[in-house]
């Protein structure tokens, strides 16, 4: 028996990824280690029904299943370092493992405001008020923190940024989405269905600024309380919420000296179109991996849920010796909740893309976005049907002239 796989990461695609190498038929040992305390868990859920309270914990397999499996989950754990010559991982307190593959699916940091942008310099994390959404912990700090007539101001009407802002305004929060890009969800889908995001937002209370940065947060005795915009004009907040992106998890990466991708197509680790680094026996998966198509070039360093769960598969396969070439492409999904609208995206809309409104009626769309009059993307709000059937056009790469 060899040592095995171990996993750094143990998110969804961590999970994913010992789920399948024992669906493969993989009978070594598999460690999955994870910096946070719970088991494996759903993150889309966390800016949503967990925040609002209506979900604990959406565990991705129960305690138990890791067990009866043969897998070792430790938590509660950061890997202080990797020896690649002789195979260990560095796990704290004098303790290593041993390894023969080694995989890394650690993941996003969630961007800070610069102390440059923090009153008397201050490292905005250190605030009491200022929030981020990445973790089990942080949806659980921010519930408690959110009360009725609280005044919370979201910096970032990203993905994360609409969904929290939706989720505090349920729970009776006053809610302001500040946005420096021209629309909500601009770099995603783009100003046409940016402004319908904002009008669902607007119906229900939310006020929505785009056009305008934050030059400052303001606190006071260690709390927030507010934001000056780089208009000059503020506003008091109880809470701020910072929904400004992420970035990939490379440190350890670094300290192991595996390429990295540049930035302009991504970031990450720079992996082939299988997941294997620059590195003998490491492989990379899920939003810290960037992987390079077949011909080498880089840029799918894509940060959606479906992505994962494919590359979970492929890592699984050519790490257990049963690599399965598939015919069929893999179209992009993903999706945000908001209110009570869920929002559908499929294939790889962008924000330049040309946007033709198939069937409206009232928040309810369908769009197909289209580039040099072939269809790109589909984007659909309380139309789930309507979506999901147009995989395999999105996939065929149909002239757009011939859906309208």
């Amino acid at each position: 028996m060899n040592a095995g796989v171990v996993i750094v990461g143990a998110g969804l695609g961590g999970a994913r990824l010992a789920e399948n190498l024992r669906q493969a038929g993989y009978s070594e040992p598999i460690t999955l280690i994870g910096k946070e305390s719970q088991i494996p868990y759903d993150r889309p859920p966390l800016s949503k029904a967990v925040l609002r309270g209506e979900r604990d914990l959406v565990a991705l397999k129960a305690e138990e299943w890791y067990a009866d499996n043969h897998i070792h989950l430790l938590l509660d754990t950061d890997v202080q370092g990797v020896d690649l010559a002789a195979k260990s991982v560095d796990v704290g307190a004098g303790e290593s493992l041993a390894f023969e593959t080694l995989v890394l699916a650690t993941g996003l940091d969630p961007r800070f405001l610069p102390h440059s942008a923090v009153q008397g310099g201050s490292a905005a994390a250190e605030i009491d008020g200022v929030h981020v959404l990445r973790t089990y912990d942080d949806a659980l700090e921010l519930r408690a923190a959110a009360r009725e007539g609280v005044r919370a101001v979201v910096v970032g009407a990203g993905f994360i940024g609409c969904e929290a802002a939706a989720s505090l305004s349920i729970l009776g929060a006053t809610v302001t989405i500040v946005e420096p890009a021209p629309s909500a969800l601009h770099a995603a889908l783009g100003p046409t269905i940016g402004a319908r995001v904002e009008k669902l937002h607007t119906d229900r209370g939310v006020t929505v600024r785009t056009g305008v940065g934050v030059a400052e947060l303001t606190a006071a005795d260690g709390a927030v309380t507010g934001i000056r915009l780089d208009d000059g004009s503020t506003l008091d907040a109880d809470l701020v919420v910072l929904g400004i992106g992420s970035t990939p998890t490379t440190a350890l990466a670094e300290t192991i000296g595996l390429d990295l991708s540049d930035r302009s197509v991504g970031g990450g680790i720079a992996c082939d179109a299988v997941g294997k680094t620059s590195a003998d026996g490491v492989y990379a998966l899920g939003d810290v991996a960037n992987w390079s198509d077949e011909t080498g070039e880089f840029g799918r360093r894509v940060e959606h849920w479906n992505h994962v769960v494919e590359q979970a598969k492929v890592v699984a396969d050519a790490i257990a010796g049963t690599d399965k070439a598939s015919s069929t492409p893999v179209v992009h999904y993903f999706w945000t909740d908001q209110f009570d609208l869920k929002i559908q995206c499929l294939g790889a809309p962008a924000a330049d893309d040309d946007v033709h409104i198939v069937d409206e009626d009232g928040d309810k769309f369908l769009a197909y976005f289209s580039r040099d009059g072939i269809l790109t993307g589909v984007v659909g709000a309380g139309r789930a049907g309507a979506v999901m059937k147009m995989r395999p056009t999105v996939a065929a790469r149909t002239p757009v002239a011939d859906l309208l």
